[in-house]
């Protein structure tokens, strides 16, 4: 292999690393939220380099020692344990473009990068429309939420407002307060005495 050649699989094994971590959203999340300190983004860059490094040392590694590895770092450097079961899928991202780089196949490891981006837009504008129509919802079901009080009768029917003259018809007759709602929508049932 001619050591410009060498150079340019280099900078394409460095490339789909990269990819392969910004799409990873269990690090992208610690980064965005800062679960690393104030030097978050700066140590998702070093992480990069440092997984390169680890594969040019390591020539001949499991996946099991890259999830270690990976799992390891964004425990000590993020404190963080990743358990949303994405670490095997970019292990094995960072595994096959190291096979590819050891190869000198070039294009397969273009090829590969390009798919990584692809597969992260793609991820990224269902988030977004995800985040959007989340935030509708929410605002349409908080003004069904704006309920002063209700009461219920024994056949599940329920009726808005206060209802002062109600007759009650047994013993089992609830009627729902506003203090009896709590978070998330939950209702303290009390039974009239």
């Amino acid at each position: 292999m001619m050591a410009g050649a060498g150079e340019d699989l280099r900078a394409l094994f460095r490339a789909g690393v990269r990819a392969a971590l910004e799409a990873w959203p269990a690090l992208q999340i610690a980064v965005e939220n800062g679960f690393g300190g104030v030097h978050s983004q700066e140590k998702a860059e070093w992480l990069g380099g440092a997984v390169e490094e680890y594969f040019s040392r390591n020539a001949d590694l499991e996946l099991d020692e890259v999830e270690d590895f990976l799992g390891e770092l964004m425990t000590n450097e993020f404190d963080t344990v990743v358990e949303d079961g994405s670490l095997p899928q970019v292990s094995q991202q960072l595994q096959t473009m190291f096979y590819h780089y050891q190869r000198g196949d070039g294009a397969t490891m273009k090829e590969l990068t390009s798919h990584i981006i692809q597969r992260k837009r793609r991820v990224r504008a269902t988030a977004l429309a995800t985040d959007k129509q989340a935030d509708d919802n929410n605002a349409d079901s908080a003004e069904e939420m704006e309920v002063s009080g209700v009461t219920a009768t024994n056949d599940g029917a329920a009726t808005g407002g206060v209802c002062p003259q109600a007759e009650p018809s047994g013993p089992d007759t609830q009627t729902i307060k506003e203090e009896d709602i709590v978070e998330d929508g939950w209702t303290i049932v009390r039974r009239k005495k």
